[in-house]
């Protein structure tokens, strides 16, 4: 059903790159290629034994550490900032890397009274890597492979006492150091390495919690257009929206497809069809949560899980941000925003699932 509203929506929202391109046809089609290819990956993923996803960390890891820690390096050579699929691909690969190690991790160090303390350490350690390459570039997808973590720790019998004792000591020296670094000027830390982003977070973060009310008359719609026109397609959409194809506002949302696809969704389906989309990924982690309870053994429950939680909260984080109720990240909505190497990795993890599903009802 998602991968169906994909190709609806964004043969729809796709307008400004038909635009661009010339070619009526050209978006819709990659598009469409992609997801075919994707589903080939679904269906040979599903045929793989989930014992074997257990080996994937030990090449995907470090492969996927080297690519991080090459972006980042030439950013800071070049001066130049890698942006799409090649700053991507190699979170994209972290990501599963670090869902499966933990997953493993968890399943191996598991006893009658839960996780074994070592546990905590390594996980961290992984984790830790992997969040200090990504955050640079992209810090919304480092926060949300470290929350989805944190949740996985919480289902695998980690010492609450080590969690949340981490959680509040990294919540403090985060409130100090966002303190400290939102007091600096933003343009003195545009060329220091790691903090060249630091600007545009400033803006998000202060845009969205120092907004206020302004007239509808007198509001500047030139600045932050991408927030303002993801709301007008958001309350000019009623209950059953426009219909599909007829949305007004993807011809002024530069990432329609993508980052504010949600709202497009809404615009066009309504109400009716933004709750429809809503449900459809709590559904997932719902069949997600009872193909864990079936598992007998412990690495799959974790696997499954933590592939559930990794999309539902980017698909929860994207809707949010639609709607206004969090700061603008560059978050795709799962199996439904367009895209490359993302869309690809989603296919493989619903394939996971399956494999998990198809061999523990065995």
């Amino acid at each position: 059903c998602l991968c169906l509203i994909s190709i609806i929506e964004v043969f729809s929202a796709a307008s400004t790159l038909t635009y661009k391109s010339g070619d009526h046809w050209g978006p819709i089609t990659q598009h469409s290629i992609i997801l075919m290819v994707g589903a080939v990956v679904v269906v040979f993923l599903h045929n793989v034994p989930y014992k074997w996803f257990q080996v994937f960390p030990v090449f995907l890891y470090p492969v996927s550490l080297v690519l991080l820690a090459f972006v980042t390096l030439m950013g800071i050579i070049t001066g130049d900032r890698v942006n799409g699929a090649a700053r991507w691909m190699p979170s994209e690969l972290a990501k599963m890397a670090v869902i499966i190690a933990v997953s493993f991790i968890l399943s191996k160090r598991q006893d009658e009274y839960g996780a074994n303390p070592n546990a905590f350490k390594y996980i961290m350690i992984l984790t830790g890597l992997v969040f200090l390459l990504i955050a640079p570039e992209n810090l919304s997808t480092a926060m949300l492979l470290f929350g989805v973590v944190c949740m996985m720790m919480f289902i695998g019998r980690i010492s609450s006492k080590k969690l949340f004792g981490m959680l509040g000591i990294l919540g403090l020296v985060g409130g100090v150091a966002v303190g400290i670094l939102m007091a600096i000027p933003a343009k003195t830390l545009h060329n220091t390495p790691g903090l060249h982003r630091f600007e545009t977070w400033q803006n998000r973060v202060s845009g969205f919690f120092e907004k206020e009310e302004v007239p509808a008359a007198k509001f500047d719609i030139d600045k932050d257009a991408q927030i303002a026109h993801a709301r007008i397609a958001i309350a000019t959409s009623h209950v059953v929206g426009k219909g599909p194809g007829n949305s007004i506002q993807r011809d002024f949302l530069s990432q329609a497809f993508s980052d504010f696809f949600f709202a497009i969704v809404i615009e066009e389906m309504g109400l009716v069809g933004g709750i429809f989309v809503v449900f459809l990924y709590l559904w997932l982690l719902m069949r997600a949560g009872r193909i864990a309870q079936k598992c007998e053994r412990t690495f799959p429950a974790f696997l499954v899980m933590g592939i559930a939680l990794l999309l539902v909260s980017q698909a929860i984080l994207n809707m949010m941000v639609a709607v206004g109720l969090f700061p603008v990240t560059g978050q795709p909505l799962p199996l439904v925003s367009k895209g490359g190497t993302s869309t690809l990795i989603n296919c493989a993890y619903i394939g996971m699932i399956l494999s998990v599903s198809r061999y523990t009802a065995h």
